[in-house]
């Protein structure tokens, strides 16, 4: 029990030093999370930002990396008080308590709800999306999704906590389809431009009804579809090739096609934004 190979995370509990390591890394932090239970009482659970990790949930790169654990209690017990520990006291009656990965925390929407004081309305609209997604493939080990979005909207109502008003505005902008951060705040670009809301993750189809794939943001109408490349699309050789030719195919199929990176300007006329008005209006939408 004395090895240099583990260290003492919380009094009374050791661990493998290695198994501590690195803050903001989830296998990290469930590593903490698992250690910190063999001493955790009944009433006490995972809360605020650690139980958003547990759940998967993008956040802000200041909150993501904070290794300290948030522990609530809500037994009418006291809040626990060590170092690398932020306590709470909970007493709302409409949160449960749920296992996730191995350890107890609390029910989405609670979490959800948690962070409506402390995140700012786009990337809590982006936490929300993540938690009402119906991905298009099920992970039988994993259902989803985590809380559904009329639930969620009927605790934001009878909300009555610090950040009501920022959940409100929140969750009338969530969506269940934005399978990522970046494709909610592209989804958020393209309404704020002041252009129509487009469909999430619909199939697009060539002219004999063949599918070709499946959209980020569609504006079917008008057959034009925009979409977020992320960095493998750039750096995995094979999905580069695939999305060659994807949108060869959506061309020959009169798809207007946009795509975005992080190197896309976020305002002006080469932005997302112009380029999408532009592709709506050659298709005869107009305001």
């Amino acid at each position: 029990m004395r090895g240099r190979d583990l260290t003492t995370p919380f009094p009374g509990v050791r661990m493998v030093a290695e198994a501590s390591i690195g803050g903001g890394d989830g296998a990290s932090l469930l590593a903490r999370c698992l250690a910190y239970s063999t001493r955790q009482s009944a009433g006490q659970v995972f809360s605020h930002a650690t139980a958003a990790r547990l759940w998967g949930v993008p956040l802000p790169a200041w909150l993501q990396s904070d290794p300290r654990l948030h522990v609530s209690t809500v037994d009418g017990a006291n809040r626990p008080r060590l170092i690398g520990v932020v306590g709470h006291e909970l007493t709302d009656p409409a949160l449960r308590i749920v296992t996730r990965l191995g350890v107890r925390v609390l029910d989405p929407a609670t979490v959800w709800l948690q962070l409506a004081a402390r995140l700012p309305l786009d990337d809590l609209i982006a936490a929300a999306d993540h938690l009402v997604l119906t991905p298009r493939r099920a992970d039988l080990s994993d259902p989803r999704p985590y809380v559904a979005l009329d639930r969620l909207s009927d605790r934001v109502r009878r909300f009555r906590g610090r950040g009501r008003r920022n959940a409100l505005i929140a969750i009338g902008q969530a969506r269940d389809g934005a399978e990522s951060p970046r494709e909610t705040l592209l989804r958020l670009s393209l309404i704020r431009h002041g252009l129509p809301e487009p469909a999430l993750n619909l199939p697009l189809l060539d002219a004999r009804g063949g599918r070709i794939g499946f959209g980020d943001h569609v504006y079917p109408e008008f057959r034009v579809v925009v979409e977020y490349d992320g960095e493998q699309h750039r750096t995995d050789s094979k999905q580069f090739l695939h999305d060659i030719e994807r949108h060869e195919a959506l061309v020959r199929a009169d798809w207007l096609h946009l795509r975005e990176t992080k190197e896309t300007p976020r305002s002006g006329p080469r932005s997302t934004p112009w380029r999408t008005e532009r592709a709506l209006r050659v298709r005869g939408w107009r305001p």
